[in-house]
């Protein structure tokens, strides 16, 4: 039997709590962890796609460290549920598969998956095993112990039918065959994103009637893509590959918004929560050029995936090929009293004939074409005059695609 460790308190507080939406229930889930045994922790997928991005990252890096203490992961591969596809037709990405598409596709998953778990701390579970052998008995077994009023309260088929738009029958199924891997591997924790919170529950409820003891519910926040508002989905192109080259990762990185930073920090490194909250009221203050703080987290990310000579590599090849390539060699100078105007406004982009009216430069400003290159090689995206960008002495203003000039500081 793996030998499980007891978290001390601080281990605890990460565990439970750091990249964490919600447990059900989390007193239940602390009495476990205290019970020393080793708990046998969920995760499914249905490998209806071959990729895994940072999305999913999020819940497989908490997984890895209940591994680190000891516990179990077991992963379910949902290839018999993956051959069904989407029932009602809504998605376009879910269309049925054959057996060998999805053992491809899982296989592609899984040398992913142990990207960031422990492989041989993992139990790999085929759901054909259990559904291959199932009957037309057995199915009417299963749906006979919910009800039609049970499956509304999930929100997606509440909304649905009230809008009268079509539920398929075989929709219904999906909660009750994810519950019922629950009741063929014991599990005691289930892992998934807040958007599956109902199917998860379906299946504590599930184990309750047949008399297991009911799982644990442990729900990971949704992580925001990198158009800075949609969840990240290969979908909505807004992703991060976890298997893309160190220079594509890393630029992608870079190309989130600044009001996610912090959250990719927090739900895919390990920086400490002290030096976390410095950064937040660093950024909260602007006394940090954000992209300084987006090189740190990119360079965090390509290690974790590639290796720390891979993160430089990536970020001299980002500062050489981007950053000093959108910068031409004679640019004009303009002289600014940096004490009286420390953060660049819209009237100063009309001062240094950047643009020909205030309106014009807060509009070049909302659309994301003003930029501030700074001597340290770090680049400040500004967006409105209210945002306060500190300006300094040989900074590069940046408007549009070609038009630049070069601060330079009259009081000096």
């Amino acid at each position: 039997m793996e030998h499980v460790r007891k978290p001390t308190r601080e281990e605890q507080k990460h565990l439970l709590e750091r990249g964490v939406a919600d447990i059900i229930m989390k007193d239940e889930m602390i009495k476990l962890l205290e019970s020393g045994r080793p708990l046998r922790l969920k995760q499914g997928f249905d490998p209806s796609r071959p990729d895994i991005h940072l999305g999913h990252v999020v819940g497989l890096r908490k997984l890895r460290q209940f591994q680190e203490l000891g516990h179990q992961v077991i992963l379910i591969v949902g290839d018999w549920t993956a051959q069904i596809g989407d029932p009602s037709g809504n998605s376009q990405t879910r269309s049925m598969l054959t057996a060998e598409e999805v053992r491809a596709n899982a296989e592609t998953y899984m040398k992913q998956f142990f990207k960031v778990i422990d492989k041989e701390k993992t139990q790999v579970e085929w759901q054909s095993q259990w559904f291959g052998k199932f009957t037309l008995t057995d199915v009417i077994k299963l749906t006979s112990k919910f009800t039609v009023a049970q499956m509304l309260e999930r929100d997606d088929f509440a909304k649905r039918y009230d809008e009268k738009r079509p539920i398929a029958i075989t929709e219904f199924l999906y909660p009750l065959l994810q519950a019922y891997d629950s009741i063929m591997i014991k599990s005691d924790v289930e892992f998934g994103g807040t958007d599956q919170m109902f199917n998860c529950l379906v299946g504590r409820e599930l184990q309750q009637i047949e008399g297991q003891r009911p799982q644990q519910v442990f729900l990971v926040p949704l992580l925001i893509g990198t158009d800075g508002s949609m969840k990240m989905s290969k979908s909505l192109d807004n992703y991060i590959a976890v298997d893309e080259k160190p220079n594509d990762m890393y630029g992608k990185v870079l190309s989130i918004p600044d009001a996610i930073i912090i959250n990719y920090f927090e739900l895919l490194t390990d920086i400490p929560g002290k030096e976390l909250d410095e950064y937040r009221k660093a950024l909260d203050s602007n006394s940090v050029n954000p992209m300084e703080l987006k090189k740190r987290l990119a360079r965090e990310i390509v290690e974790q995936f590639h290796d720390k000579k891979a993160a430089s590599d990536a970020q001299a090849h980002f500062e050489k090929t981007v950053q000093k390539k959108e910068i031409p060699d004679e640019i004009p100078e303009a002289r600014i009293s940096i004490n009286a105007t420390p953060t660049l406004t819209s009237g100063m982009i009309v001062t240094c004939n950047l643009a020909e009216s205030r309106s014009e430069a807060k509009r070049l400003m909302s659309q994301g074409s003003v930029s501030i290159f700074h001597p340290d090689g770090s680049r400040t995206n500004v967006l409105n005059d209210n945002e306060k960008s500190p300006i300094q002495d040989g900074d590069i203003i940046k408007v549009g695609k070609r038009r630049f000039v070069k601060i330079v500081d009259a009081d000096k």
